[in-house]
């Protein structure tokens, strides 16, 4: 991956709906020399989709909200079996598994506290291998990004 590859890539993670004219003007190619190097980056798996980035609040999913999840059982199947139910649901937007005090966590759009009640009965209930779940409301965005930087 050179430079122009790098420059490429930071044009589309800042918007991907530039026409390949645009970028190649950008970065000082022809089109078809552009457009070959869009291809072969997504061929190489550095480019993995390209999607629409919605406004929450106009979609009705304005409310966002981060859980942390302790599991009783910590082997490697009990984790990839929470992440998979968690991830079946709609409102879950990101899940992860992470190291430290707390085993899961996932991040959720959703519209009220009630889908919030609804999801937390749902992954939370008495059958799960949930042992705690903090809920935090995010009051205010100071940054949110899809862009890795290059």
């Amino acid at each position: 991956m050179d430079r122009i590859d790098r420059k490429l890539l930071n044009l589309l993670q800042a918007d991907a709906s530039r026409t390949n004219a645009q970028l190649a003007d950008e970065v000082g190619l022809a089109p078809s020399s552009c457009l070959r190097r869009i291809r072969r980056l997504e061929a190489a798996g550095m480019i993995l989709r390209t999607v629409a980035i919605l406004d929450p609040a106009k979609t009705g999913k304005g409310l966002k909200v981060i859980i942390t999840v302790e599991l009783a059982r910590h082997d490697e199947p009990s984790r990839r079996q929470f992440l998979e139910l968690a991830s079946r649901q709609p409102a879950v937007v990101q899940a992860y598994s992470v190291t430290g005090q707390t085993d899961a966590i996932l991040m959720l759009r959703v519209a009220d506290m009630d889908e919030v009640t609804a999801l937390c009965e749902l992954l939370f209930d008495e059958r799960s291998n949930v042992t705690r779940y903090y809920t935090m409301i995010v009051k205010k965005t100071g940054k949110e990004t899809t862009a890795i930087p290059l």
